[in-house]
């Protein structure tokens, strides 16, 4: 297991990708509530909050060809922040959709979460919650979905007997 300066153990499976996926998904009431107390009056912009499209591409059956599928609304952001040694932070986030403000929570979540000070209270208090939402939230539709299911193929073996 890694550890933080702290000696800490960090889960090795927490990873800075790991981490940027959870909070690129994140609501942004989520990002706001563990956030709320730690939003700098005038962050450093590297990039301020905008808005742009990005081409999907998808593959049939998942190994074929790849081709573009469409355009998809996102909102990127980059800031720059200080922790308490005042080392540098830089925070990025790609969110889907329009949302400037949880773009610019996501970026400074990635940038709090590179504080390897601090790296194990972040991931406790802001993706150990998120992870669980959307964990909950993706189960739902999963059972949901398997409610509704039909068995083609029992339906044509009866028809067929």
């Amino acid at each position: 297991m890694l550890r933080n300066s702290n000696t800490n153990p960090i889960d090795p499976s927490k990873s800075r990708a790991d981490w940027m996926k959870w909070l690129s998904r994140a609501p942004t009431s989520m990002l706001l509530e563990a956030l709320k107390d730690h939003i700098p009056e005038e962050p450093l912009w590297l990039r301020k909050p905008e808005t742009g499209l990005m081409m999907v591409k998808g593959r049939i059956g998942g190994n074929g060809e790849p081709f573009n599928l469409g355009e998809m609304t996102v909102t990127r952001c980059a800031i720059k922040i200080k922790d308490a040694q005042h080392h540098e932070l830089v925070g990025i986030a790609y969110v889907l959709g329009r949302s400037k403000r949880r773009a610019f929570l996501a970026s400074l979540g990635d940038a709090l979460l590179q504080d390897t000070t601090h790296q194990l209270y972040w991931l406790e208090k802001l993706i150990d919650p998120i992870q669980q939402h959307l964990t909950m939230i993706s189960d739902q539709k999963n059972k949901k979905a398997q409610e509704t299911k039909v068995d083609f193929f029992t339906v044509a073996r009866e028809a067929g007997g």
